[in-house]
């Protein structure tokens, strides 16, 4: 069993709804990222996403975008962002972590010699934004052998044809998208989710992960009442850019991990309610 099944497992048999914060790696520069990954750890996250830089983030709002650019001017890129996993899992062999990037990072690396190297320094899943499913079986093929997961998204636009054709490829969980939008943006519709995610419920046993548009505890509580996971980014990396480059990374965490504590608290009443 798979980090990530086990985890979802974990979660399951203690009726609770995971919490799956993102962060962009190397944001707001390189030495804070495995600081900030153990302090997420510590304050409720049960899988960490962690976003590759990249300088067309297509699917990212105004805040990741800006988190990305941040990463970028440090140089970091997919080599150092894998290293980065590895220094988290030489005192982390638990938590799955999950990278969110895009094709041509992947693609310059060379696939299998990405997935050999992600699969050695403990990288559990990959979230590729732009490769379709039509795209998708060659590197599909390459992360089954190195018993990667492959996470797809599925959006409220998406066809029942085209789900089924997305939930016979995902691995580890879907990654559904919330609203028809890009991640931050601000009109989050729970009950239109709701129905969505009923619509994608009927067609995967997969545990299924809600995004985009959740940005506080009030989101995480309404939407954590309907999935298996919620996850968070943008309020997360808002807060990166505000950190203070002359702190310490043990102090630059600290609202992070208040936040991620407060929503990590929040689940945790709906699940004291059941």
């Amino acid at each position: 069993m798979s980090r990530i099944e086990n985890r979802f497992a974990q979660l399951k048999a203690a009726g609770r709804c995971g919490l799956v914060p993102y962060i962009v790696a190397g944001d707001p520069a390189p030495g804070y990222t495995v600081a900030m990954m153990h302090a997420l750890v510590a304050n409720g996250a049960d899988i960490i996403e962690l976003g590759v830089p990249f300088s067309d983030p297509m699917a990212e709002g105004p805040a990741i975008q800006l988190g990305h650019e941040r990463a970028l001017m440090h140089g970091v890129g997919l080599r150092d962002v894998i290293a980065m996993v590895g220094e988290f899992r030489e005192t982390d062999s638990v938590t799955p972590v999950l990278l969110m990037g895009y094709t041509n990072p992947i693609e310059a690396m060379g696939y299998s010699h990405f997935a050999n190297t992600a699969s050695v320094a403990g990288i559990d899943a990959v979230l590729t934004v732009d490769m379709p499913p039509e795209e998708l079986e060659g590197f599909d093929r390459i992360l089954r052998d190195h018993d990667i997961d492959n996470v797809l998204l599925v959006s409220p636009t998406t066809s029942d044809e085209r789900i089924t054709q997305i939930v016979g490829l995902a691995r580890g969980f879907i990654y559904f998208v919330s609203l028809k939008g890009v991640t931050g943006a601000g009109h989050l519709d729970v009950e239109a989710v709701a129905a969505d995610y009923q619509r994608l419920r009927a067609q995967t046993q997969l545990p299924l992960a809600v995004g985009f548009g959740i940005k506080d505890v009030a989101a995480v509580k309404a939407v954590g009442a309907i999935a298996d996971a919620v996850v968070v980014g943008s309020a997360l990396v808002e807060l990166m850019g505000a950190i203070d480059r002359d702190l310490s990374a043990t102090e630059a965490v600290i609202d992070i991990a208040r936040l991620v504590s407060e929503m990590r608290a929040g689940l945790d009443t709906l699940e004291s309610a059941e």
